[in-house]
């Protein structure tokens, strides 16, 4: 079965606070009220946000309020209910909503319409410990869609969230066996259609969503470019766009590892900010899977990129983007057609999707 949904996504700081709460604790308590069918609250390795703050895992006296990242996906009626209790929450950071399609496996495939540019975008919830024909879901999961020629993907773990309604928080000690991954792959629509079939069958009660993207980069060769779009609808409402940067951790970017020289061109340019998220398992271009191992010296986590922005400054993000992934790493965009920049005040700034496609 295939339906329309949201997803709702909330960029925050870990040490945000909602009263006497954390204000990520109190984001994906909602979304188990709601009963939505998955939320995943990431934790990024590095990022900065409005007040141009950067913090990073790599330093001690910088890795105090790391960003967070929950994403939460469901029907639109579902998601737009969750919504009024995340607008009364007095937090910094932004909200946004994007529209998907959202399967529960049940052998329908989706189809998305498609422009010439255009690709998909698949993301998959699991939970850590999953199984699937015997082995990890998650390494399944990516084998399959390498195997059916898909651009990249990548597995990102979560620290809390919600599957199928009901909240799974990560401890300290225990195995942690249902806290959310998500998967993300890109490519071509019909590579990933061809993935879906095997991906439903391999999976039991799979949560699954579709989206259209643009991938602008694969492996130093560019691709495309963000769509040229106005900064509002005919009635508006504005429209932002979202860049994404798959790559290693140590993917070469000039004079260091690529997403730290992505971070630190866009600070010194004035973006509004940008979230680094380190994965467990990936790959992209020709790229077996990888992932850090015990015995290696050096890490080999994919990492993911995050930028969100006005679509004048989203492109010019891109040119620098660009310069930066001359050799490798995926580059992707997407339009973002509802956004809430937050202030302490609740209720500030609006969330209504605007018309574009």
């Amino acid at each position: 079965m295939i339906e329309d949904a949201l997803k709702l996504t909330v960029y925050l700081g870990e040490r945000d606070r909602v009263g006497g709460a954390f204000a990520s604790d109190a984001l994906e308590a909602i979304h188990a009220r709601h009963g939505l069918r998955a939320s995943v609250l990431l934790r990024g390795m590095a990022g900065y946000g409005a007040r141009q703050q950067l913090r990073t895992d790599r330093l001690l006296t910088l890795s105090e309020d790391l960003p967070l990242v929950s994403v939460a996906v469901d029907t639109r009626a579902r998601v737009e209910a969750a919504l009024a209790d995340v607008r009364a929450l007095p937090f910094h950071g932004l909200v946004t909503l994007e529209r998907a399609r959202l399967t529960d496996g049940r052998g329908a495939v989706a189809r998305l319409p498609e422009g010439a540019d255009d690709a998909t975008k698949l993301t998959v919830y699991v939970g850590r410990r999953a199984r699937a024909e015997g082995r990890p879901a998650v390494t399944a999961i990516l084998d399959v869609l390498r195997a059916a020629g898909v651009s990249g993907a990548t597995a990102l773990l979560g620290v809390d969230g919600v599957l199928g309604g009901r909240r799974h928080r990560a401890r300290l000690i225990g195995r942690n066996a249902d806290v959310p991954v998500m998967v993300i792959a890109v490519g071509p629509g019909g590579r990933i259609r061809a993935a879906l079939p095997e991906l439903e069958a391999l999976l039991d009660e799979p949560v699954m969503t579709l989206e259209r993207i643009r991938l602008c980069k694969r492996d130093g060769v560019r691709l495309g470019e963000p769509r040229h779009i106005a900064a509002t609808d005919p009635s508006g409402l504005g429209i932002w766009q979202k860049l994404m940067v798959y790559a290693g951790e140590q993917s070469p970017g000039g004079g260091g590892p690529m997403h730290q020289e992505i971070l630190s061109a866009l600070r010194a340019e004035g973006a509004a900010g940008a979230t680094t998220l380190r994965g467990v398992r990936g790959y992209h271009g020709d790229h077996a899977p990888h992932g850090d191992a015990l015995w290696q010296l050096r890490r080999r986590a994919p990492v993911v990129t995050v930028i969100v922005d006005v679509p004048e400054r989203a492109r010019r993000w891109f040119e620098l983007v660009d310069a930066l992934t001359e050799q490798t790493g995926l580059v992707t965009s997407e339009l973002v057609p509802a956004f809430q920049t937050r202030t302490p005040a609740p209720g500030a700034g609006g969330l209504r999707l605007a018309d574009v496609e």
